[in-house]
């Protein structure tokens, strides 16, 4: 990152451009012409994946099962769309029967969206075979993969989803600013069919695309510190290997859940649901959550988060993602746990 800054139509930078381009493609597991990092967050990527493809009145099913797919409902309301909801308990997942069950009552819908890695109750949503169920029903399958991106199999191709989006702070690994982004020549069919203009400018993927693409038509200033630090990160990956990766944060994920059960502690999620990079663990009864975890904080230097919406309080959520996804950050945070909570 402390790379002197270029200017953003240096030659030297669009090589740079297409070097991110094409390590991304490997890391999505995809062939998509439009394949880029957005500048923004994980919720840059949403807002992306939504304004671009839905017009006022066009309608969408959400798989509502976390925090994260509720913040897709409140976009795609504000963009004018017309929104079913197909809810579960958080920390749930969605079977491909209850997918079909739902598109057949609702009708023709323009997308079906669902998050892959929900970060507010370590679910994992699996994908295989949703794409021809979506697709069958004449829907684009938009997929948020910010906490499973390098940290668990992604398949965009193999799983026909036509619009899906990450963050680079999370398995990646890199600092938070970049949102990774694909788009099927499907969704771009769709995008370029729009009878209305795109409401976010900032956003648009058919001036976004023209940058990216052959013509480099300016568009905005990126962060060149950031995209350094993502190609680098790209690197790193690719360096390790995707199976090797994807393994590493599977057994570390085994290795902590394994450890916490031997101190008492339960874990929200079925076993055969749980993201491996994000673990939510139930607070015991009479256990302070806000102590614990300021305890772990300024006597260990160790971090985890809260819950989100109805599991606040109810459960602490462990990220092992990327870099820190190691086996001695198991170990330490087991040990401190099991001291403070004698305590």
């Amino acid at each position: 990152m402390s790379t002197p800054l270029i200017g953003y139509l240096d030659p030297e930078w669009l090589v740079l451009m297409d070097e991110e381009q094409e390590l991304l493609r490997s890391l999505f597991l995809t062939k998509n012409a439009v394949t880029l990092p957005m500048s923004g967050t994980g919720g840059a990527g949403m807002e992306t994946a939504l304004c671009n493809f839905l017009e006022p009145d066009d309608a969408i099913l959400v798989g509502c099962n976390g925090f994260f797919s509720e913040r897709m409902c409140d976009i795609a309301t504000r963009l004018g769309a017309k929104v079913h909801r197909l809810e579960k308990p958080y920390g749930e997942i969605f079977r491909k029967g209850e997918l079909e069950a739902a598109l057949k009552k609702v009708g023709s819908v323009k997308m079906v969206a669902l998050v892959h890695a929900e970060t507010s109750t370590g679910a994992l949503q699996p994908m295989e075979g949703i794409g021809e169920i979506v697709h069958k029903h004449g829907a684009l399958l938009m997929m948020d993969c910010v906490t499973s991106l390098a940290g668990v199999p992604v398949r965009i191709d193999d799983w026909k989803v036509d619009v899906a989006y990450s963050g680079t702070q999370k398995c990646i690994g890199c600092p938070p600013g970049l949102a990774p982004f694909t788009a099927s020549d499907r969704a771009m069919d769709v995008l370029h069919a729009r009878k209305t203009a795109v409401p976010n400018w900032y956003l648009d993927l058919k001036m976004i695309e023209q940058y990216w693409g052959k013509d480099r038509v300016y568009h905005h200033t990126p962060a060149a510190s950031l995209h350094y630090a993502f190609r680098e990160g790209l690197r790193m990956i690719m360096e390790e290997g995707l199976e090797a990766r994807w393994k590493r944060h599977r057994d570390n994920a085994e290795y902590l859940w394994t450890s916490l059960e031997r101190l008492g502690l339960k874990m929200h999620v079925a076993h055969e649901h749980r993201l491996p990079s994000l673990t939510t663990v139930c607070i015991p009864q009479g256990i302070d959550d806000l102590k614990v975890r300021t305890a772990l904080r300024e006597d260990y230097n160790i971090e985890i988060a809260g819950g989100f919406g109805p599991l606040k309080g109810k459960t602490w959520r462990v990220g092992l993602m990327g870099f820190s996804s190691r086996k001695e950050n198991v170990a330490l945070l087991s040990e401190a746990l099991r001291q403070i909570l004698q305590r």
